[in-house]
């Protein structure tokens, strides 16, 4: 792990949870250390260790953090918080429009997430993704007439428009059943969950729905670990089961949540998160069950988060450029599939090829 990546874990560790290194920090590269947390989507937290590690003394007086870098770290910490704001306001007036309609609005990952966050402002948020219970296609035509929007439904399994300029993900469901057989089965569960209570909170006086919890733990796992298969994951996705176990631990069922991820040949990647909860972000150790330690997997799925093994990234042009590239991708990560699917390469390779036919336009997304 080159230093860059360890100073990274040391301020997540301290931003996140208040862990002290036993020695000041000496030859940090703070302008590499941006960089690097800004790729991993956590430079926010990343702020919030320095502050932590400079009140503590716990940075050499010989290796401060550059005024230049210094600012413009404070810059892309305001712009996320900005970002953050915007969206929430959209997310009260979605929650207000639909909820005059009669349409319940749960919030998935995103927002829900930053509020396991000890600074919600600091968890950053691409897009909003809802689900309507049901009343997607509704929800959709609410959208077109209040707002005036846009609805693109050229996806598989959720549309997308724009409220303020903020990108809204309405699902249909919540795994994409046309990428992966087994996702069929796991999506009912996930429905059959939402038949459970739901965590209501209040948005600007809005009422928003979370997921319920033992619903949003096995959402969170198999979105981390699709991604992961898929193309990588970074920091941000470990940081959000930390911070979702440090808020929840004591009431997640593990019994059922373990029994799920073993039918789906999930237990591996599972028990890889909750070390790494601990590991990387400094979590108690009582936050998380009895896992089974597999150095090797944790280790190198750690070694891909932050120098994945395929690094290329997607060429521009013609559709033959663009499946080429999708075809060395998805073969040099079936390792990763391997992990985290039950289902064969052979089998997902003929419904991802279905999949795309059905839905053109996703071959170059």
């Amino acid at each position: 792990m080159r230093h860059s990546e360890e100073i990274l874990l040391t301020l997540l560790r301290a931003g996140l949870c208040g862990v002290i290194p036993e020695t000041p920090l000496r030859g940090v590269r703070w302008a590499e250390v941006l960089h690097l947390a800004q790729r991993q989507d956590v430079a926010a937290v990343a702020w919030q260790g320095v502050e932590t590690l400079v009140r503590e003394g716990a940075v050499a007086e010989d290796n401060p953090i550059d005024k230049a870098t210094k600012l413009q770290w404070a810059y892309v910490v305001e712009r996320g918080v900005k970002r953050y704001r915007k969206q929430r306001r959209v997310i009260t007036r979605l929650a207000e429009v639909f909820g005059a309609e009669g349409i319940k609005m749960m919030i998935l990952k995103g927002y829900g997430l930053s509020l396991c966050y000890s600074t919600p402002e600091y968890r950053p948020c691409v897009d909003v993704d809802i689900w309507l219970y049901g009343e997607q296609h509704r929800g959709d035509a609410v959208v077109r007439e209040v707002f005036g929007a846009k609805v693109e439904d050229d996806r598989h399994h959720h549309t997308v428009f724009y409220v303020d300029g903020v990108m809204i993900e309405n699902h249909f469901d919540f795994l994409n059943i046309h990428s992966h057989l087994s996702n069929r089965d796991l999506e009912r569960e996930l429905l059959r969950c939402t038949e459970e209570q739901s965590e209501v909170v209040d948005v600007d006086g809005a009422k928003v729905f979370l997921p319920p919890l033992n619903m949003h733990a096995l959402f969170l796992v198999r979105h981390a670990a699709a991604h992961f298969a898929a193309v990588e994951i970074v920091l941000r996705h470990i940081v959000d089961w930390a911070m979702f176990l440090s808020r929840y631990h004591n009431d997640i069922d593990w019994q059922w949540l373990y029994s799920i991820c073993r039918e789906h040949k999930m237990d591996k990647f599972l028990d890889a998160l909750n070390v790494l909860a601990v590991e990387v972000c400094g979590i108690d150790e009582a936050y998380i069950p009895v896992v089974t330690r597999r150095r090797d997997i944790e280790q190198r799925i750690l070694r891909d988060i932050l120098s994945p093994e395929f690094s290329e990234k997607q060429p521009e042009g013609g559709v033959v450029r663009v499946v080429w590239y999708k075809w060395r991708r998805w073969w040099a990560n079936r390792w990763k599939h391997q992990l985290v699917y039950r289902d064969s390469l052979a089998t997902t390779l003929l419904t991802q090829v279905r999949s795309h036919l059905l839905k053109p336009t996703t071959i170059r997304r």
